[in-house]
């Protein structure tokens, strides 16, 4: 699996179709092919968040699998009737493991220029340009951020959280996550 490119924001968000709870229920079978589809239909999210929160380290592979162990393990105990959806569970996993991270290794500063470039289209060569340097500096601001506004950031803005999904994600109040 690799790593996915952290900035600018795509224009849809990333949160994916909640997965069917007959599948859901294979997986906490232990069936091979449903947990190879919950993983699948699930780790673009998971590696969008982590490589846009911790930037381009390869320790975002090791990371994301953690999330998947973690979940599959607990995903006995996930009420499929509650409030949670089962993509702000990974989330909340993912931004839990995170910190630990953030925890262990010293923040190392990202380079905008090692940063993957936007993909070219039909505009001319200044468009394009400026598309580019514009990325680099959204890239910039957002890796200059704190680790918490950046994980705010990046689930409000590139995956499409609601306030009260934030809250719940990041474990704080709902005045604390606007």
């Amino acid at each position: 699996m690799a790593a996915v490119s952290a900035l600018p924001p795509s224009p849809v968000p990333l949160r994916p179709v909640e997965f069917d709870t007959t599948l859901i229920e294979d997986c906490r079978l232990g069936k091979p092919l449903a947990i190879q589809s919950f993983v699948q239909h699930h780790q673009r999210m998971v590696f969008a968040f982590l490589g846009r929160l911790l930037g381009p380290q390869t320790v975002v592979e090791d990371i994301a699998q953690e999330v998947f162990v973690r979940a599959l393990h607990a995903l006995p105990r996930f009420d499929t009737s509650g409030p949670a959806r089962i993509s702000t569970w990974l989330l909340t996993i993912a931004s839990r493991l995170s910190v630990d991270e953030m925890r262990r290794a010293p923040r190392r500063p990202v380079d905008a220029e090692a940063r993957p470039e936007t993909p070219a289209n039909s505009d001319g060569p200044e468009a394009l340009h400026q598309r580019r340097e514009l990325a680099r500096a959204m890239t910039t601001a957002v890796y200059s951020l704190s680790h918490d506004q950046r994980e705010a950031f990046i689930l409000v803005e590139i995956h499409g959280l609601s306030m009260e999904e934030l809250a719940e994600v990041t474990r704080v109040p709902v005045g604390t996550a606007k």
